[in-house]
């Protein structure tokens, strides 16, 4: 498969178009590596993945050439994503000990308080991380990484549009000499479902439409499943905003990877009262954004959609909004060089249009004028999606409140995208964005492994060879265990001992 460079459509790579077979295979092993690799104790999974961050530092330039070279991302956007990647080796590293540690919970009642319960976690064996081509680093490194500590085997399946930068960390991993329990796997659609096929966890970043087939595949092999899937993201920006933060914020979170996120802000809600001051200053914002190719000089803010398709997503949902009464304020249009689409915000939009229906995943921003917070929300709930949202007021605690009425997995006051890079709360979605998440603190790695649960005496066995409610029954000993069942949990002194 030919890589190319989305700025000018040149070759970039070639990578193999792997056969059903092969997966298979390669699952094959990394399942037989896996004990090995388990068997570990944290510490030594910790140092291999510190190895890995010191190979991640020490190639963080060349990383980020590669990702230019099949995304065409601005060079901040590009050098972010290695360094995001090795943030979260540090930060997992730092808690992974303690986040796989035993628990012991209490005991529910004072009749189990004879037993010690212990919950242990032990990892999958193959975990299966199948990512988009937005952040072709950053997304198959984040997850890959709680996964390995956990001590799963990985296997990478990237995008077809961009697999040179997966396959850096699988590079990355070879030369420090780790243990082979990570490949990336490169390949079309039937390559990503033999991977669905053949491992024992699915870690899946993509279209809700994708994602709902991974889903049903999981389910019919009774295998269990992590899904992060499309968004429409609103904004609510209320009458007491900071409107120059609330502008600032909103073209950036809009317009970062040239709105190729799934978290990308592609609804904004303006409450009436501050409406056109706030429109005038965003537009003054987004028109100033400087869009082209860079090298390693830091001389532009937006990049090219990925492919041409994308591009006629994006022009779809501007032309059909126009044609339904909207109007372009800033760009509007492709420029007719590679996949570059012009930073647009469009006005007098409503929900019949297209543009606030669908996920647009492109540099667009619809804006609707409503008359108070409470519309603001009505409307923010309005959507098939619910990943994240955003509120821009001056009054923490009215956003906090506002925020607690949104039907979003996360919501930002007064910022944008930070949740992302706060790793110990949940990235999930609701309704079609997605089951599950990645990070969240200890859930990040623990949602790899499976439970067991220990009960064990605390005190040396009693020389009884019987229970009490071990066969055979009897009357007097079920009254004695129901009489003390109901004894500790009855409320009142008649119901306890029996008498209503």
């Amino acid at each position: 498969m030919e890589v190319h460079n989305p700025a000018d459509g040149r070759i970039v790579g070639a990578v193999a178009d792997t056969d059903p077979s092969q997966v298979e295979a390669a699952v094959a092993r990394l399942r037989s590596e896996q004990p090995a690799w388990a068997a570990l104790a944290p510490a030594e999974r910790v140092e291999w993945l510190l190895r890995l961050q010191d190979w991640i530092f020490a190639n963080s330039a060349d990383i980020a050439d590669l990702m230019q070279a099949e995304t065409a991302k601005p060079r901040v956007d590009a050098e972010i994503e290695p360094m995001f990647v090795a943030e979260v080796i540090g930060y997992y590293a730092e808690n992974a000990a303690r986040f796989l540690a035993a628990e012991h919970p209490r005991p529910h009642s004072p009749a189990n308080m004879s037993k010690k319960l212990a919950v242990t976690y032990h990892p999958y064996p193959v975990v299966g991380v199948i990512t988009p081509w937005n952040y072709p680093l950053a997304l198959p490194g984040i997850d890959a990484v709680p996964a390995l500590l956990a001590g799963a085997a990985v296997v990478i399946k990237p995008s077809e549009a961009t697999p040179l930068s997966a396959m850096e960390l699988a590079r990355g991993w070879a030369e420090i000499g780790a243990p082979p329990v990570l490949e990336v796997i490169t390949g079309r659609g039937a390559t990503g479902a033999a991977v669905v096929d053949a491992v024992d966890f699915v870690q899946f970043t993509g279209s809700t439409r994708t994602g709902k087939a991974v889903g049903h595949a999981c389910v019919d092999r009774m295998i269990p499943y992590s899904l992060e899937l499309g968004g429409k993201d609103p904004a609510l920006v209320l009458a007491d905003a900071d409107l120059d933060r609330a502008a600032r914020g909103i073209a950036f979170g809009g317009m970062l990877n040239a709105g190729q996120m799934c978290t990308s802000i592609e609804r904004v809600y303006v409450v009436d009262a501050v409406y056109d001051e706030f429109v005038q200053r965003l537009v003054a914002i987004v028109a100033e954004l400087r869009m082209g190719v860079d090298d390693r000089e830091f001389r532009y803010d937006i990049g090219p959609l990925v492919d041409s398709a994308q591009v006629e997503i994006v022009r779809r949902h501007t032309d059909e909004a126009v044609a339904a009464g909207a109007r372009v304020v800033v760009g509007g249009a492709a420029t007719g060089q590679g996949n570059f689409f012009e930073p647009t915000v469009l006005v007098d939009t409503d929900h019949s249009m297209s543009c606030l229906a669908e996920e647009t995943f492109g540099p667009t921003l619809p804006i609707v004028r409503v008359a108070d917070e409470d519309e603001a929300v009505r409307l923010a709930n309005d959507s098939a999606y619910g990943l994240s949202a955003t509120v821009w007021t001056g009054d923490r605690a009215r956003g906090e409140r506002v925020a607690s009425r949104l039907e979003a997995g996360t919501v930002n006051i007064n910022d944008a995208h930070v949740n992302l890079f706060n790793l110990a709360v949940p990235m999930g979605g609701w309704k079609q964005s997605g089951v599950g998440a990645r990070f969240g603190g200890a859930y990040g790695i623990r949602k790899y492994c499976r439970t067991r649960a220990v009960t064990v005496d605390r005190l040396p066995v009693a020389k009884s060879p019987s229970e009490l409610l071990w066969f055979p029954y009897s009357r007097r000993k079920a009254g004695l265990a129901l009489g003390m069942m109901r004894a500790l949990r009855a409320r009142g002194l008649r119901a306890r001992i029996g008498r209503h």
